[in-house]
Parts: C-alpha cells; sequence; structure tokens
C-alpha cells in the first residue's frame, strides 16, 4: 500500500494522511486515530518521497561533520549517536543526509543546504567554546539542535548535553576517596566544549580536595586508541607516574588499558582508569562487575533525545528553544582499587 491508496481508501488528502501519520497538531485527534489504524492494518510504510511531495519538505536531516573531526564519522560513539538519532528518523519518515565539511566550507555546506531546501534541519556535532555556527544557522533560518553546549553563547538555542563537569569531578572524586592524588587526564581536544568542561570537573575536583593539578599529567587531542595509548605509556616511563587514569572515552581508555599491559602492570591494582560513555553497542563493559569504572551515559539515548527535540522544532517553528542536560551514572568496575603504596 501506498500514500496515495492509503488516501483514498480513508477518503483524505495526501496531505491530511501524511500530517497525520507526523503528528501535526492541526489534525484531529479522531483523524489521527482513523489514519494510524488504517495504515497498520494495510502495512503501510512511509515513502520520504511521497511525503516530501505532501509536506513541501527535504523530509531530511543534516549532519555535516568538520573534517578536523573525521574521525567521528568511524568513531564507536559517533556512531552510536548516529544509530539512536537515525531510529527516530525511521520512525518519522525522515532521512539522514552526512557531509564531511572541510572548515573552510562549512558556511558555504550549510548555506546551500538551507538555500537548496535539501533538509529540514541539522544537528550541530561537536560544539567549539567559541562557537559561530550558532549564528550562522539563525541568519539562515535553518532549525537546529546541538548536541552538546556552548558556554560562551548569549542567546537561547536548542540544546542536548551530558554533564560533563558533574561526571568528571564525581569520577576524580572517586579516585581521591581511594587515596589517589597522583591522577591523569586524558581528554579530548579542549577547543571543543565538552572537553573543557570535562577538565573543569576534574580540576574541581582537585582543588577542594586541595591536590595540586599537574599538567604534565593532563592530555587533550582527538580521541583516538592511538592517542590514549601513547599517551599512557609516556606517562608510565615517568619516575614520578601517574597512580591513576581518567579518560575521556572507551576508545581511549583502550589504548591506557593497552600501554599498562605493555609496561607489565595490572589495571586496577598497580594503576586505576576510570572511562566516559561506556554504553557503547561496539564494546560490552557490561557483566556482573563491569570491566572498567565509568560514567555512564547512553550516547544512542542521547541521538534520540535530540533527534526527538529537533523535529519538534520543525513542527513548531514558534517553540521556544528547548534544552535538556543528562546525568551519568557512576558504576564501579575492575579497574579501579586503592592506590598503591609509593616507594
Amino acid at each position: 500500500m501506498n500514500l496515495k491508496q492509503l488516501s483514498e481508501q480513508l477518503g483524505l488528502s495526501q496531505t491530511t494522511v501524511s500530517r497525520a501519520l507526523n503528528g501535526y497538531p492541526e489534525v484531529s485527534e479522531s483523524t489521527r486515530i482513523r489514519v494510524q489504524l488504517a495504515a497498520a492494518q494495510g502495512n503501510y510504510r512511509p515513502n520520504s518521497r511521497a511525503m516530501s511531495l505532501a509536506t513541501g519538505r527535504a523530509m531530511s536531516i543534516g549532519h555535516v561533520v568538520p573534517l578536523a573531526h573525521q574521525h567521528d564519522v568511524v568513531n564507536p560513539i559517533f556512531a552510536e549517536f548516529v544509530a539512536g538519532a537515525s531510529q527516530i528518523y525511521k520512525q518519522n519518515g525522515y532521512e539522514l543526509t552526512l557531509t564531511i565539511a572541510e572548515t573552510r566550507n562549512e558556511e558555504a555546506i550549510y548555506r546551500n543546504m538551507a538555500a537548496k531546501c535539501a533538509v529540514d534541519g541539522v544537528i550541530v556535532h561537536s560544539p567549539k567554546r567559541v562557537e559561530p555556527r550558532l549564528a550562522l544557522l539563525k541568519e539562515i533560518g535553518l532549525p537546529y539542535v546541538v548536541h552538546g553546549r556552548v558556554s560562551d553563547s548569549k542567546t537561547a538555542y536548542n540544546w542536548i548535553d551530558t554533564n560533563n563537569r558533574r561526571a568528571f569531578k564525581q569520577a576524580t572524586q572517586l579516585l581521591i576517596d581511594l587515596g589517589h592524588s597522583d591522577i591523569a587526564l586524558i581528554n579530548g581536544d579542549e577547543s571543543l566544549n565538552f572537553a573543557w568542561l570535562r577538565r573543569l570537573g576534574f580540576e574541581d575536583a582537585m582543588r577542594e580536595n586541595g591536590l595540586a593539578i599537574n599538567p604534565t599529567f593532563m592530555a587533550s587531542a582527538e580521541l583516538t586508541e592511538t592517542f590514549g595509548y601513547l599517551t599512557a605509556e609516556s606517562l608510565l616511563k615517568k619516575a614520578h607516574r601517574p597512580s591513576a587514569f581518567i579518560a575521556s572515552s572507551y576508545v581511549v581508555a583502550l589504548g591506557i588499558r593497552r600501554a599498562i599491559g605493555r609496561a607489565g602492570l595490572q589495571m586496577g591494582k598497580d594503576l586505576s582508569v576510570i572511562i566516559h560513555d561506556d554504553e557503547l553497542s561496539y564494546f560490552d563493559n557490561g557483566g556482573a562487575v563491569p570491566q572498567f569504572t565509568a560514567t555512564r551515559s547512553s550516547v544512542r539515548e542521547a541521538g534520540m533525545l535530540t533527534a526527538s527535540m529537533l523535529l519538534k522544532q520543525i513542527d513548531d517553528p514558534g517553540l521556544f528553544p528547548q534544552s535538556s542536560l543528562l546525568e551519568s551514572r557512576l558504576t564501579v568496575g575492575l579497574s579501579t582499587g586503592p592506590a598503591p603504596a609509593r616507594n
């Protein structure tokens, strides 16, 4: 069954049927229920091209990834987020358009999307501490939701973020409670707001406990396994090495674990490790006792919530900007233990 056949069966226009299936507020509840029941009985699945013609929309959502962060595309965290967002798009008849952009061409890509009506809205990834994309998107009138936050923004905008500062403060405090004082932070690129907030959380806990912050125990770069490995390897060669690591992602922690093993040390005994974002389909940190102690958050859930927020903004352009701050859950695994005695 296609949209035309479903419309004829119900005696309604294709536009009304499409709007009923997509939850438009101007369609009465009785009509919406009648359309949904007929669609289910006829095993109807929305066709994005037909819906585009009926609604005047592109029925597509844009995800623009800056080339500087092109590894995001193959990073399991990004993939998990997109999987969650895609689930919401599919349920509502939308498709995903993924574009990798060079920094110098990024503005042109957004303007071209808006001019050609190629997408109905965009998800903004990897927001910086100073983020020019918000003003650009407001200027060209393209609906958007930021996955993350922009600390210096003076105007309201749509965003969903994890409370990174609190998560990393909690992680650091756990290590301090276990007797650790020489703690290394292996962080993401700190020009990005999420990484900067994580650093602030780490520093909050250290200062509140009267502990010195050792700048040589802090590193930031793109979150890859190689970065985690090389950084940990270098730190473990120091005469006075860290007794614990806080890693900004599961992927980085895999590199740290590799370095610990190659140094002949045991994670959880000789060194402690805490990670962030461990709820990934691609890596299992589950079981009765997780392998890694983690500040746990579901990236897939964040993708679903972000996509849902954007579709609401598209359906109701007059809706006041929405925001949601998600909290992480600290779960204790096998990777942490009391600080070893110093010689």
